[in-house]
């Protein structure tokens, strides 16, 4: 049976924190039975943890090559599983892998967080050993103080929203194409065996279904993950971005993105990096290096925007929005976030949550590489804005914590040019044939294809104007641009490298007579988006 995610980055924990993870020479059935009860009791909504047999430990992490266990064992050691599982109270199974790593046989056991938690265990084997509640504390499994034992009652029949069943939807809304992309985006094993396994086992095994054989059901994170149309069973489920485009409100344009969370996130990354984000360079007199900086940081933007996917409520109502302003970037997600993080804990350096929204869906980002480890994300916007010489960011909510918002303001070198309004931008489109839902989708299609540095609308407006040959200075005019060399550098230069403008006197690139006009696959992508 082969994992739903990648082993060599699992034992080497580059997907699964090492909290999560413990390692074991051999088998000790009382230990592993005690540290199946800690991560199915998952009393942080870590989203449980795996017990690797067969390699050895040292502080926490494996000792490699591995040891290695006998094969012939394997076998024995998973009916004795299923021994000591029962005695789990109430009973849990964790899923058990036999797999072969760096040519040794070794067995994973995947023990996700329970539905019927709280659990406990005998402390002893031995006949009438007293039962007492386990509980991980950072990478160690430990009997549960008098204080966790009460968190985890209160956490009782609390299943992380994401981790549901959701009644409403069937096996068949989960999208096998969707599953097999993501199976091997990460390298799992198995997706070299999705022709052999039946659908129904698959979406069992990567946890995304649940139930008994006759009521099978999706998982709220199978849905948002899987799915072409989240927001059919989860009206929030997109992302909004916002352009104001005067101080007042009354001028803005809107995009909005849909689809599987993962392929939202993305998109809208891309769209900020294409749109939105500028780089500018300064010459220092008297030193020879220039100094380069973006009006926002590429990596602050990113950890922002993946954590509002990973820690907003999928059962809220309102999307994440983004809203660009003049001089900052706001992103707003809802609810806030759980306690004990409040204002006064948002203003240290380092945040530490003690519990998780979405146990399952931080999972799956991991593993896409869309974001980092717990508890990482606000240090490293911190350490983006200062690298990038840009002011600190901001991290606030309110008492009740019903939203979380995030601010990222400009450089305050950074050049804030005149923005074209969304009225202009409409009229250049009709005046060369293209309807505004036409011209919108003329941009969309250029944000796969026009470098970072060219924003798409102004891309599109370029390559309209330029089907008839035209003159730098008039291209200036009609995007609002001042600086001659940097409307080379940052405009012009980008495109004729990306093979959608040309030069009209190839061979005289500073020529006074000098013009550009669109190239072929320039106008092809124009041609596309008419039909």
């Amino acid at each position: 049976m082969a994992l739903p995610i990648n082993l060599s980055e699992l034992i080497n924990g580059q997907t699964v924190e090492w909290e999560r993870i413990e390692f074991k020479q051999g088998w000790n059935p009382e230990k592993i039975m005690h540290t199946i009860c800690a991560f199915a009791n998952d009393l942080n909504n870590w989203g449980g943890g795996y017990i690797i047999i067969g390699i050895k430990e040292k502080n926490g992490k494996p000792v490699l090559p591995p040891c290695g266990l006998n094969p012939d064992q394997i076998d024995a050691f998973q009916k004795k599983l299923i021994e000591i599982c029962h005695k789990i109270t109430p009973n849990y199974f964790p899923i058990a892998f036999p797999v072969v790593f760096q040519e040794k046989h070794i067995l994973i056991l995947w023990a996700p967080g329970g539905d019927n938690r709280p659990y406990k265990a005998p402390v002893k084997l031995s006949k009438n050993s007293p039962q007492v509640f386990f509980v991980r504390r950072f990478s160690s499994t430990v009997k549960a103080g008098s204080e966790e034992e009460r968190q985890l009652f209160q956490l009782a029949a609390k299943i992380p929203y994401d981790d549901r069943i959701n009644h409403h939807a069937d096996l068949n809304d989960l999208n096998i194409n969707l599953i097999q992309s993501f199976l091997k985006e990460i390298g799992s094993d198995l997706h070299s065996s999705l022709a052999q396994i039946p659908f129904s086992d698959l979406c069992i095994r990567m946890q995304i279904a649940r139930g008994p054989e006759e009521y099978i059901k999706p998982l709220n994170v199978g849905l948002l993950l899987f799915n072409d149309q989240p927001e059919r069973f989860f009206k929030g489920a997109k992302i909004e971005i916002v352009e104001y485009h005067d101080e007042i409100g009354d001028s803005f344009s809107e995009k909005i993105f849909t689809g599987p969370i993962n392929m939202q996130l993305r998109d809208a990354l891309r769209y900020l990096k294409n749109n939105v984000l500028k780089e500018e360079v300064r010459k220092i007199p008297g030193q020879p290096e220039s100094v380069r900086f973006f009006n926002y940081p590429i990596a602050a933007i990113e950890e922002a925007l993946a954590n509002a996917v990973y820690h907003r409520s999928y059962d809220h109502l309102s999307p994440i929005e983004i809203n660009i302003r003049s001089d900052r970037i706001e992103i707003l997600s809802f609810p806030g976030p759980l306690p004990p993080v409040d204002n006064e804990l948002l203003k240290k350096p380092v945040v530490v949550a003690r519990a998780y929204r979405n146990r399952r869906i931080g999972d799956f980002l991991k593993e896409m590489q869309l974001t980092e480890g717990r508890s990482t994300g606000i240090p490293k916007i911190r350490r983006a804005m200062k690298k990038n010489g840009s002011p600190e960011p901001v991290f606030e909510t309110d008492t009740d914590r019903t939203y979380f918002l995030t601010t990222l303001m400009i450089h305050p070198e950074a050049t804030v040019s005149e923005q074209i309004s969304p009225k202009e931008r409409e009229h250049v489109g009709i005046s060369h044939g293209l309807s505004p839902p036409e011209f919108n989708k003329f941009v969309s299609s250029l944000s796969y294809v026009c470098p970072m540095s060219v924003p798409g609308e102004d891309a599109a407006i370029i390559l309209l104007s330029a089907r008839e040959e035209i003159d730098l200075k008039s291209l200036m005019l009609l995007i609002k641009q001042t600086n001659r060399t940097r409307f080379r550098d940052k405009f012009i230069n980008p495109m004729i490298k990306a093979g959608l403008l040309e030069l009209t006197l190839p061979d005289k690139p500073k020529s006074s007579k000098q013009k550009y006009r669109t190239t072929k696959e320039g106008l092809k992508i124009i041609k596309v988006t008419k039909k």
